[in-house]
């Protein structure tokens, strides 16, 4: 997948006007000034936000059931304003604010028949990954990678992530399923 620049200019501002405008600080969302298939094309999408540097908010569909217009809209809202481990987002917090947006291929199993496969198997600063066992799942993107750059590390966070032990990569009837993302920030 490649994103022409003016299409990451647009999403961004997309997004942040979005959010500008739930804070009442501009009265319309902005959006995209040209038309683009991409636009249209239900795509998984993550919007991203941090302040200095650190997370503060991070919300997605890893399955591309929406436009990716409205993918991007609504997880910008959901990023701002109802990522359960933030509080909503203030104005006075609002300058301080960068915005990341992930575009996600769909997601394909990652045939493996042991853990050491499965192990050899992932590419680490390229697959995101979702764990998937029962009613339990979680996913990292693929940037999570430059800071748990370790393969067996990067899956056991992403197991207590999903709340589940820390070697439940390791068993077979957890599901792991492999994804690519391009990103692109302000």
């Amino acid at each position: 997948m490649h994103i022409h620049p003016e299409e990451r200019q647009a999403l961004l501002r997309l997004a942040r006007s979005t959010i500008e405008t739930n804070l009442g600080l501009c009265a319309a969302v902005e959006q995209p000034a040209f038309t683009s298939d991409l636009f249209r094309k239900p795509l998984g999408c993550f919007v991203t936000l941090e302040a200095a540097g650190q997370l503060r908010g991070c919300i997605g569909n890893i399955e591309p059931y929406k436009p990716l217009l409205e993918a991007v809209r609504d997880n910008a809202i959901s990023a701002a304003f109802h990522d359960p481990r933030f509080p909503p987002m203030t104005r006075e917090e609002w300058p301080t604010i960068s915005i990341e947006i992930s575009i996600l291929t769909e997601p394909k199993p990652l045939e493996a028949t042991s853990p050491a496969e499965r192990l050899d198997k992932l590419i680490p600063g390229v697959h995101g990954v979702i764990l998937t066992r029962g009613y339990r799942r979680a996913t990292f993107l693929p940037q999570v990678w430059s800071q748990l750059p370790d393969k067996r590390m990067f899956l056991e966070h992403l197991c207590r992530k999903a709340g589940m032990e820390g070697r439940c990569w390791e068993d077979p009837q957890t599901q792991i399923d492999v994804y690519e993302a391009e990103h692109f920030h302000e």
